[in-house]
C-alpha cells in the first residue's frame, strides 16, 4: 500500500532504487568503547602474551571521585588481573605507573593482587608514582623508573571529617604499617630509610614527606633500574623465557 506524505508525493520506493541501509555510524566499536570507559584495550589476543595494564590519574576507591578527576577505578583493574591470570595466552604482565596515588585500600588491594599473580610481572613509572603508587609500582617481579620520574613517601592521611579520638589514629598508625611493612617486603629499601623517607620535614611543601627521583629511589632501593617501557617490555621477555625453561625442565626430569 503506498501513503502520501505532506507535500504529496509518495513514499513508495519505486522499482530498482537502492534500499538505504540504516545508520549506526553513532554507535562507536566495542575497541573504541574500551578505550573510552577503561581507558585501554581488553584481554590482548592469543598472538600478545603480553598484557599491558596501565594505572594513571587517581586510584579511585569506594568514593566516586569529581568527573573532571582523571582516575583509574579499582573494580576495573581488579577484573583485568582475574582475567590475565587465567588466559592461557598470556605469559607476562607488564604495569604501565603514572598516578598520584588514592584511595589506600584500593591501592593495597590491587598490589597485592599484582603480588600474587603466578606469571611474571614488570612495573614501568613514568612520569610519577607517589602516595599510595609506591606499593604498586614495587609489588612486581621486577620494577623500572624513568630517570625525570618521581616519587612521593608521604604519611598516610584522611579527608573529611574525623572522628578525634585516640582510635582514629591508632588505625592510621596500622594501616600506615600496612603500607611500610608491604613496601619493605617486596623491595630492598630498608624500613628504617623508608619511614625516614615518609616522615622528613622542610622537603614538601605544607606537608611531611620526601620526593624521590628516579636515580634516588634505584640508589635507596626502592625500585630495582633505570629505564623505560622498551628496558621493561625486555626484562619481562627475559622473565617469560626463564619461566618456559624452568617449566619445561621440570616437565622432562623423571619421576621420582
Amino acid at each position: 500500500m503506498t501513503y502520501m506524505n505532506e507535500s504529496g508525493f509518495s513514499n513508495a520506493q519505486e522499482p530498482g532504487q537502492p534500499t538505504e541501509a540504516p545508520n549506526t555510524n553513532n554507535q562507536a566499536p566495542p575497541a573504541v568503547q574500551t578505550i573510552n570507559q577503561l581507558g585501554q584495550m581488553t584481554t590482548p589476543s592469543a598472538e600478545d602474551n603480553i598484557f599491558c595494564m596501565s594505572i594513571i590519574g587517581q586510584i579511585e576507591g569506594h568514593l566516586v571521585l569529581p568527573p573532571q578527576n582523571k582516575t583509574t577505578k579499582y573494580e576495573h583493574v581488579i577484573p583485568q588481573i582475574v582475567a590475565a591470570e587465567q588466559s592461557r595466552s598470556i605469559e607476562g604482565v607488564l604495569i604501565v605507573l603514572n598516578t598520584v596515588g588514592g584511595d589506600v585500600e584500593a591501592g593495597l588491594a590491587i598490589a597485592e593482587m599484582i603480588a600474587s599473580l603466578s606469571k611474571p610481572t614488570v612495573t614501568v613509572v613514568l612520569g610519577g608514582g607517589h602516595s599510595i603508587g609506591v606499593p604498586i609500582a614495587v609489588s612486581s617481579n621486577y620494577s623500572i623508573i624513568a630517570e625525570s620520574a618521581t616519587m612521593t613517601i608521604h604519611p598516610i592521611r584522611l579527608n573529611g571529617l574525623v572522628i578525634g579520638v585516640p582510635q582514629t589514629f591508632e588505625y592510621l598508625d596500622k594501616m600506615q604499617e600496612r603500607v611500610v611493612r608491604f613496601v619493605t617486603s617486596h623491595s630492598r629499601i630498608k624500613e628504617e630509610k623508608f619511614k625516614e623517607l615518609m616522615f622528613k620535614t622542610g622537603e614538601l611543601n605544607r606537608d611531611i614527606g620526601t620526593s624521590v627521583v628516579g636515580p634516588d629511589a634505584v640508589k635507596y632501593g626502592l625500585i630495582d633500574a633505570i629505564g623505560g617501557v622498551g628496558e621493561a617490555i625486555q626484562k619481562l621477555n627475559q622473565l617469560i623465557e626463564a619461566k618456559r625453561q624452568a617449566m619445561s625442565s621440570e616437565g622432562s626430569s623423571p619421576i621420582q
